[in-house]
Formats: C-alpha cells, sequence, structure tokens
C-alpha cells in the first residue's frame, strides 16, 4: 500500500510540472501568434504600396508608348496615301497615253476629215482627259485627308479606351490582391485558430494520458499479482496431479499382472482340454486318418489360443483406458472448480478495476465537451469576423469599380461627342490599316 500512496504523490508532482509546462508552451504560442498577425499586416501594406507604384510606372510607360504608336500610325497612313498617290498618278498617265493612241488610231483610219480639224479634235480629247484626272486626283486627296483625319480620330479613342482597360485591369489588379491579401489574413486566422485548437487538445490529451496511466499502471500491478497468484495455484494443482499420474504406473502394473495370470491359466485349461481331446480322437479314429485329425485339432488350439491373446490384449487396453479415463475426471474435476474459483477471483478485480476507468473516463468526456464549446463558440467568432471583412471589402470594390467605370463613361462620351461636331461618327467600328493597306 505503501508503494501505491508513493506512486500517486510522484504522479501528482508530475501533473503540477506538466500544467506550469503547458501553461508555458501556450503562453509562448500566443505571442507567437500576435507577432505574425502583426508582421502579415505589415507586409500587405509594404506590398499595396510597391503594388501602387508600379502601376505608376506602368502607366507612364504605356502613355510614351501610345504617343510613340500614334506618331507611327501617322506616318504609316502618310507613307501609305503617298504611295497610292503616287500609283493613282502612275496609272493616269498610263490611262492617258493609251486614250491618246486610241484617239490618234481613229483619226489616221479616217481619211476624208482635214487634218487641222483633227488637230483641233485631238486637243480637245487631252483637255477633257486633264481636266477629268486633275478632279480625279482632288476627289483622292480630299478622300485621304478625310481618311487620315478620321483614322488618327479613331487612333486616338483606341488608345484612350487601352488606357480605360489599363486602368480597369490595374484597379482589379489591386482590388483582387487586397482580397488575395485579406484572405491570407483570414486563412491565416484560421490556421492559427486550428493550431491553439490542436495545441489545447493536444495538452488536455497529454494530461489525461499521464492520469490514464496512473490508473493503468495501479490496474496493471493488481492484475499482475492476481495472476502470480493465480499461476502458484495452477502449479501446486498440476505438482499434485503429476505425482497421482507418476502412482499410476504401479497400479496399473499390478491390475497388469492379474490379468496376465488369468490369461496363463486359461492357456493352461486349454492346453489340458486339447491333449485330451487328441488322445480320445487317436482312440476312435482310423490310423491313417491320424495325421489329417491331428492337423486339424492343432489349427483349432491355435485358433482359440489366438482368440485368448487378442481378449488379453484389450482386457488389459479396456483396463489401462478405464483407469487413465478415472484419474483424468478426477483431476479435470479439481481443475475446473479452481477455474472457476479464480475467474470469480478475476471478475470481482475487473469489475471494480472497470468503475475505477469508467468514472475517469467520464471526467475526461465532460473536459473534451468543455473544451469543444470553447472552441465552437470562439471558432464562430472568428467566423462572423472573417464574414463581415469579406462584406465590407466586397463593397469597397463594387464602389471602387463603379466609380470608375462612370468617369470612363464621360471621358468617352465628351470624345464621342468632340467626334461627332468634327464630323467623325462610328469611330469605334472603324477598322485601322494593316501591312501598307487601307
Amino acid at each position: 500500500m505503501s508503494g501505491y500512496k508513493r506512486m500517486r504523490r510522484q504522479h501528482q508532482k508530475q501533473l503540477i510540472a506538466l500544467e506550469n509546462k503547458l501553461k508555458a508552451e501556450m503562453d509562448e504560442h500566443q505571442l507567437k501568434v500576435q507577432k505574425e498577425v502583426e508582421t502579415h499586416a505589415n507586409n500587405a501594406y509594404i506590398e499595396l504600396e510597391k503594388l501602387a507604384k508600379r502601376h505608376i510606372v506602368q502607366s507612364e510607360k504605356e502613355m510614351t508608348t501610345a504617343l510613340a504608336d500614334e506618331k507611327k500610325f501617322q506616318q504609316q497612313i502618310a507613307t501609305q496615301q503617298k504611295k497610292e498617290l503616287i500609283t493613282f498618278l502612275d496609272n493616269q498617265k498610263k490611262q492617258y497615253k493609251l486614250c491618246k493612241e486610241k484617239i490618234k488610231e481613229e483619226m489616221n483610219e479616217d481619211h476624208s476629215t482635214p487634218k487641222k480639224e483633227k488637230q483641233e479634235r485631238l486637243s480637245k480629247h487631252k483637255d477633257n482627259m486633264q481636266h477629268s484626272q486633275a478632279e480625279e486626283e482632288a476627289q483622292l486627296l480630299a478622300q485621304q485627308r478625310v481618311f487620315y483625319n478620321r483614322n488618327c480620330r479613331a487612333f486616338k479613342r483606341k488608345v484612350m479606351i487601352k488606357r480605360h482597360d489599363l486602368e480597369q485591369e490595374q484597379i482589379r489588379k489591386e482590388l483582387n490582391r487586397k482580397k488575395a491579401l485579406k484572405e491570407m489574413e483570414h486563412g491565416m486566422l484560421i490556421r492559427q485558430d486550428e493550431s491553439t485548437q490542436e495545441l489545447e487538445q493536444r495538452q488536455l490529451e497529454t494530461l489525461q494520458k499521464l492520469r490514464m496511466d496512473l490508473i493503468r499502471l495501479q490496474h496493471q500491478t493488481e492484475l499482475e499479482n492476481q495472476i502470480e497468484y493465480n499461476n502458484r495455484r495452477e502449479s501446486e494443482l498440476h505438482r499434485k496431479h503429476v505425482l497421482e499420474l507418476r502412482q499410476q504406473p504401479k497400479n496399473l502394473k499390478v491390475l497388469e499382472l492379474q490379468i496376465k495370470k488369468q490369461f496363463q491359466d486359461t492357456c493352461k485349461v486349454q492346453t489340458k482340454q486339447y491333449k485330451a481331446l487328441r488322445h480320445h480322437q487317436m482312440e476312435v479314429t482310423p490310423k491313417a486318418e491320424h495325421k489329417t485329425v491331428l492337423k486339424a485339432l492343432k489349427d483349432e488350439q491355435t485358433r482359440k489360443l489366438a482368440i485368448l491373446a487378442e481378449q488379453y490384449e484389450q482386457s488389459i487396453n479396456e483396463m489401462m483406458a478405464s483407469q487413465a479415463l478415472r484419474l483424468d475426471e478426477a483431476q479435470e474435476a479439481e481443475c475446473q472448480a479452481l477455474r472457476q474459483q479464480l475467474q470469480q477471483e478475476m471478475e470481482l478485480l475487473n469489475a471494480y478495476q472497470s468503475k475505477i476507468k469508467m468514472q475517469t473516463e467520464m471526467q475526461q468526456e465532460r473536459e473534451q465537451q468543455k473544451l469543444e464549446q470553447k472552441v465552437s463558440l470562439w471558432r464562430a467568432h472568428l467566423e462572423q469576423k472573417i464574414e463581415e471583412e469579406l462584406v465590407s471589402l466586397q463593397k469597397e470594390r463594387t464602389d471602387c469599380i463603379k466609380h470608375l467605370l462612370e468617369r470612363q463613361e464621360r471621358e468617352i462620351d465628351n470624345f464621342d461627342m468632340e467626334s461627332t461636331r468634327l464630323g467623325f461618327c462610328n469611330l469605334g467600328t472603324l477598322d485601322f490599316p494593316k501591312d501598307g493597306n487601307r
């Protein structure tokens, strides 16, 4: 009993030391969690500042690129229109030459018309063709001028839309990054909550395991003592039965000698009877048949002696089996009685230990339920906080995008109104020249 008391005092010291250790571990965990939250907030602020600066640099770069592209686009149109004008003038010259040749051929075929009249007609045709070609050239130049102004205006509109797209992309990137950072923060809070839960659960399990180890050690000691007692009782009974089994062959030997003597006496009687029968048969049987009769009598004697020997062996076996059975039954009855007694004692011990174990498990279950309730309440509070922050972030996102789209829509409307005033409509559907073609 004093051993149990020492064991319980030692266990109490272990519990106190473990509780102090777990409290220090929880304080360190809380400090680490707080530092992680502050670090994430600082990193998020720095990252959003860097993103805003990158967007400013990107916008300036896109503006410079747009101005260069506009200048290049104007040069491409001017170069293309210059090529078109040269081609147009070359075609006019060829057409003028062909028409002139054709008129000359017609005049040469007409021999009745005077030469002077032919010259006048030829000069008139030349004047008409030059006038028509001059009008066509002026018309082409006017079309090119309208085309140039319209396409430059449309290009400006395209650049403005591209700038709007960039602004939308940038604000969406910024909002998406804010959302991602907020989701990272929420994920971090959830992971911290889960790690805190795991730590609390692990600490509770450690304390409960230590309590159960004490009970398990006490029960194990009791069981070992009971098993040792059971083994000692069974060993004593086994030694008793071994002594009885050692005595068994002596008793069997006496009985076997008695049966053997009976067998020998029976064989002697059989032999006397055989001799008397043989003498009688020799007297009543003719001499010529003596050999046959003797052989038959000899066979009959051998058969009966074999039957007696078989009966002897059977009697020996039955006697040994009967004696062994009686001994086995008696020993088995003793073993059964001892097993029942030991089983009852073991059942009483198991019932007592089960009661102690059940009470401890109920206490641990109450502790577990209390922890689960605490965890559930804190998790609900955290999820409510996350939901409110997500709703606020979504509202901020909607408002920012709405204000940006409204401002861009006003810019497009003002630009289109100015374009209409200048005589350009539907600039958004205009195709731009590619690869030197209008």
